[in-house]
């Protein structure tokens, strides 16, 4: 028996300007009237997914005629551009567009008997001093700069086509001004501007994925889970101590143990840094699973397991409440199964439909010949831990709360009594509660008493 811990061109640089990314972002249905279509051939915003028009009011501060008609000026506005920007040739300095619904495109040229041909064109001219072309050559020569010697003062440098300048960004000036001299650059069509930005990647965390620690071994991530606003990760006990540091699959720092039981248990959680971001996703071959939950599943019922070392496999429930001992001790309550695992899957997730089970904790056998292996079921983890698992459908608006016992968070055994809206309810299930789980919402895990 053992625990699975492994050692081991100018038309299209107008269109990218002045909106040419709606033209991708508005999907069509088959059930839908025939709707507009814009010069480029692609639907106008009437058809806009709902989510995409309600996220552009919540955060652009716009009503939602306003959303309908950006999108639609948007996508017009890059085909404008995309042809203006093939008339003008080398004299082509840029586009983009303005106004709450974007309506104003600009056309930028270095050549002033141009400016009668975009207005002609359907769009405000504007002349100015550097071509497009010129202005790319200039980032190029920052670029190549950049790789020779390295920028951590001198963060981000682009092409602003509506000051019609290069814009280096920089904590010291000094250091901007080092790197366009070492650029070769065109000093006249670049910018210094300061600034404190200091960017960083952003990574997800989810279920399955490989996670690295500082001592060295390979383990899988079970499930992405929050603490308060601390994002995280459930796994296996076995796979680090209280401290021990983690980074993630692309071997980027990642975060620490927080907290870890083994023998006796297999549960551990790791706090992640902020760059790390927690998703309601379990990996499977590059796809991803959604988490919908935990309620667990019973003896028989079919359950799959991701991990990084064998990827994605199935199989099927045997026992519950199952003792097992490893060299290292005995530990108790997990879950025996008919799916195989290997060294560097522990930790991973096991999920049944878009329920939440258990993570990796061990077994015998592989995955050519078959085996047995072990979770620790999820739900006492959270517990144990006080964590939130990250679902598709717990981050919903609450409401008025009805008063009662039930509370959103809490793990609820099978046999367990809560109070709700006045009503008294037994749960049928485990699961741990979240918002849209109500009990009289959910007949397939509450009971009227």
């Amino acid at each position: 028996m053992r625990h699975l811990r492994s050692r081991a061109a100018v038309a299209c640089a107008a269109m990218a300007a002045a909106g040419a990314l709606a033209l991708t972002a508005l999907p069509g249905s088959a059930a839908a009237a025939p709707a507009e279509r814009s010069a480029a051939g692609a639907p106008t915003a009437v058809q806009a997914a709902p989510e995409l028009l309600s996220a552009m009011q919540r955060d652009l501060g716009l009503s939602p005629d306003q959303a309908r008609q950006r999108l639609a000026n948007e996508a017009r506005a890059g085909a404008t551009a995309g042809r203006l920007g093939l008339d003008l040739g080398d004299s082509y300095a840029g586009s983009w567009v303005r106004g709450a619904d974007s309506a104003t495109l600009t056309v930028a040229t270095t050549d002033p008997a141009e400016a009668r041909r975009i207005t002609a064109g359907g769009a405000r001219a504007e002349v100015v001093a550097h071509s497009l072309a010129e202005l790319d050559a200039a980032k190029a020569a920052l670029d190549r700069a950049a790789e020779r010697r390295g920028t951590p003062e001198v963060p981000v440098w682009y092409v602003d086509v509506r000051s019609n300048t290069v814009v280096v960004q920089a904590g010291k000036r000094a250091a901007a001004e080092s790197l366009i001299a070492a650029s070769g650059a065109d000093r006249a069509a670049v910018r210094v501007v300061p600034s404190t930005e200091r960017p960083r990647p952003l990574y997800d965390i989810r279920g399955g994925d490989a996670y690295y620690m500082g001592s060295g071994g390979r383990c899988s991530v079970g499930f992405a889970v929050t603490k308060g606003s601390q994002q995280g990760f459930a796994t296996a006990g076995h796979c680090g101590r209280v401290g021990t540091t983690t980074s993630g699959y692309n071997q980027v720092a990642q975060g620490t143990f927080q907290g870890s039981t083994f023998p006796g248990r297999d549960i551990a959680w790791v706090a992640a840094n902020s760059n790390w971001t927690s998703t309601p996703y379990v990996s499977q071959s590059g796809r991803n699973i959604p988490v919908a939950g935990s309620t667990q599943a019973p003896v028989g019922a079919s359950v799959c397991r991701s991990g990084s070392t064998t990827g994605w496999h199935c199989g099927t429930i045997q026992q519950h409440n199952t003792s097992v001992t490893y060299p290292e001790g005995t530990i108790s309550g997990v879950t025996r199964t008919s799916v195989c695992a290997e060294p560097g899957d522990s930790g991973g997730s096991y999920i049944s439909g878009d329920q939440a089970q258990g993570v990796t904790s061990g077994g015998s056998g592989n995955c050519r010949s078959g085996g047995t292996t072990y979770h620790q079921p999820i739900n006492p983890l959270l517990q144990a831990y006080g964590l939130t698992l990250k679902t598709t459908t717990g981050d919903g608006d609450p409401g008025d709360p009805p008063g009662g016992s039930w509370a959103p968070g809490t793990v609820y055994q099978a046999g367990a009594e809560v109070t709700y809206g006045g009503a008294t309810y037994r749960c049928l299930q485990p699961h741990q509660a979240q918002q849209g789980w109500e009990p009289p919402n959910a007949p397939a895990l509450w009971q009227a008493v």
